[in-house]
């Protein structure tokens, strides 16, 4: 019996390896079909393809080798990555302080009768649903309408959504935390808060404070794109530079903002294997 059955897989596994390229094929000529029929579908008056496109390439792939280095244009992009980063972590502090208590809540883990989790996490859940259902430029939008053209804009525009993201994410964490040391802490007469504080938030804390340095990259990044509400920093140099056709003082601010990432990736890397020791 065993050998028909081993037999049996040994077949199943081989039909599923030859049948794969197959399926890989079709796939491929349904992208290529799906690549082609939306191209031709755009409505491009004067054709999708730039007739000056090769020598704007070359111009901008020139300036990529030799990005203005001058002292006075570097001490600008520094003050302008400095903005950048500052109104980063500014957002990133709403998100936090708005999203936790946010996520805690989602959770349903600080209450033990069924229904009254259900409506918590239900309430809690919508909430965080609306506010990460709105992209953070529709939000700059709304409130640039609300406040003008000020930094505080921006900064309510990139803390509003990710506190809807990062509370999910808690959430989603304190859940899936390991049941064994619970119960253990249960059974030693622990409430649920105690729990939630000795318990829960050690099971999850790396993988939580490791999703928050990433949502910091995308605010590094979202600031940038926001400088159009009154942000400024390194998104209004870089859009100067292409409005100027300054390629190589553009390229200059970009490099910033990827040493930004960069550093925020290494800090997060040594915060983590910090919090796992």
């Amino acid at each position: 019996m065993s050998v028909a059955s081993n037999t049996a897989d040994l077949m199943a596994g081989r039909s599923w390896r030859t049948a794969i390229p197959g399926a890989r094929a079709q796939l491929t000529l349904v992208l290529v079909a799906a690549f082609v029929w939306s191209a031709l579908s755009v409505d491009a008056p004067a054709g999708i393809f730039h007739s000056g496109g090769t020598d704007a390439l070359r111009e901008i792939a020139g300036a990529f080798i030799a990005p203005d280095l001058s002292p006075n244009y570097l001490g600008t992009v520094i003050a302008d990555a400095w903005t950048t980063l500052a109104f980063a972590v500014a957002g990133m502090t709403l998100a936090i302080v708005a999203g936790v208590p946010l996520g805690v809540l989602a959770s349903g883990v600080l209450q033990r009768s069924r229904f009254r989790r259900l409506g918590v996490m239900a309430g809690a859940r919508a909430v965080l649903a609306a506010l990460r259902a709105v992209h953070e430029i529709v939000w700059a939008i709304l409130f640039v309408a609300a406040f003008g053209l000020s930094p505080a804009a921006g900064v309510l525009a990139i803390g509003v959504p990710y506190a809807g993201i990062l509370g999910r994410i808690l959430a989603e964490r304190l859940q899936d935390a390991p049941s064994a040391p619970l119960d253990a802490l249960r059974t030693s007469g622990a409430s649920e808060t105690e729990v939630l504080v000795y318990g829960r938030v050690p099971a999850s804390a790396a993988d939580v404070v490791s999703y928050a340095f990433y949502r910091l990259e995308c605010a590094v990044r979202a600031a940038a794109v926001l400088s159009f509400v009154g942000l400024g920093g390194l998104g209004l140099r870089i859009s100067t530079a292409l409005d100027d056709l300054a390629f190589e003082r553009m390229w200059t601010a970009v490099f910033a903002l990827v040493l930004i990432v960069v550093g925020i990736d290494l800090w997060s890397a040594l915060v983590r294997r910090r919090i796992q020791r």
